[in-house]
């Protein structure tokens, strides 16, 4: 099978890539050739900007792919060069969207595929919700053999799955307080970058997924204290001082971080998988978050130059804990 994935090298794409390879695909990886991530050895690599069309023409040529695969679409323009490049020329095409895009407030739990899509907060979810509304479009007017992916919270081993990041990893090793927004309480999943990868691969291809969506998320449900307590307990504190900020409040103290939380991680989240265990059967998200933690704090001390403290983000904690510790 001749895949095509437009990315390759990313937090997803990455692991995605090395499983591919190891089942036998022949994959292809068109991307600038800039990626912190090295590819696996075999891999096919074309250098050009994805979001170029004229590049994409003029990088793929004449070639035909079984599946292509775009990681990096993130607006209607994006996947509508897609189509265009692509129709006539791929067996199957396959976007990969975002959980964020389901309605929120939440409805109802456990969200699923037929879910809403609606989110009033974050751009980039909206703009997820339209590249969707037009593959879906393509589909049913004139065939184009669009799949439709959303991934939840995805990481691997140089990611803080908090939005403060290391710095909020490096205040519970100086013993500072840390932010959480709302009361610790709501949910949420995360799902390693591995385990991932085991469920997306064995889609690229399979008839039954065409014109279809499906979500990929682990079955492992955690609070947001759960989730700083266990990096907590990665990092070697075992008793962190949490403090609980009202969203909309961290989300006024830092508005780049706003749409992102009241948009999507304010809300308790639980996902039904049923479908995907029933195109992938036996599939199972093996990696608990307790170890994934075990892995990004030893990745980052292995590594210091990850261990970035953001004195602003620092300062605004200090601001919140002062007013809510």
């Amino acid at each position: 099978m001749r895949v095509l994935f437009i990315g390759g090298t990313g937090t997803i794409s990455s692991a995605c890539a090395d499983l591919a390879v190891r089942r036998g695909i022949d994959l292809t990886v068109l991307n600038r050739g800039s990626g912190r991530r090295r590819l696996p050895e075999g891999v096919t690599t074309l250098t050009a900007d994805g979001r170029d069309p004229a590049a994409v023409r003029d990088a793929v040529g004449d070639e035909t792919f079984d599946v292509v695969v775009d990681f990096v679409a993130f607006t209607p323009e994006h996947v509508a060069a897609d189509v265009e490049q692509f129709r006539g020329r791929t067996g199957q095409f396959v976007f990969i969207s975002s959980a964020s895009a389901y309605a929120k407030p939440v409805g109802h739990l456990p969200i699923t595929e037929s879910t809403p899509l609606r989110n009033p907060f974050w751009q980039y979810s909206r703009d997820k919700i339209a590249c969707e509304e037009l593959l879906t479009r393509e589909w049913r007017e004139n065939g184009f053999p669009a799949v439709l992916v959303r991934p939840s919270h995805t990481y691997d081993r140089t990611m803080v799955p908090l939005d403060d990041g290391w710095t909020a990893v490096d205040r519970m090793r100086r013993g500072k307080p840390v932010v959480v927004h709302g009361d610790g309480t709501s949910t949420w999943v995360l799902t390693h970058t591995t385990d991932f990868a085991q469920g997306f691969v064995p889609l690229l291809g399979e008839p039954a997924v065409t014109g279809e969506a499906v979500h990929i998320t682990s079955d492992e449900v955690l609070t947001w204290d759960g989730i700083a307590r266990r990096l907590a307990t990665a990092a070697g504190v075992q008793d962190p001082q949490l403090v609980h900020v009202p969203s909309d409040v961290i989300a006024r103290e830092a508005p780049d971080r706003g749409p992102g939380l009241l948009g999507d991680k304010a809300h308790s989240v639980v996902f039904d998988n049923s479908v995907l265990k029933r195109l992938v059967p036996g599939f199972a998200a093996t990696t608990s978050f307790a170890q994934g933690a075990q892995e990004i704090v030893a990745h980052h001390d292995a590594h210091p130059d990850l261990q970035v403290v953001d004195p602003d983000v620092d300062a605004r904690q200090d601001r919140l804990v002062e007013r809510f510790g």
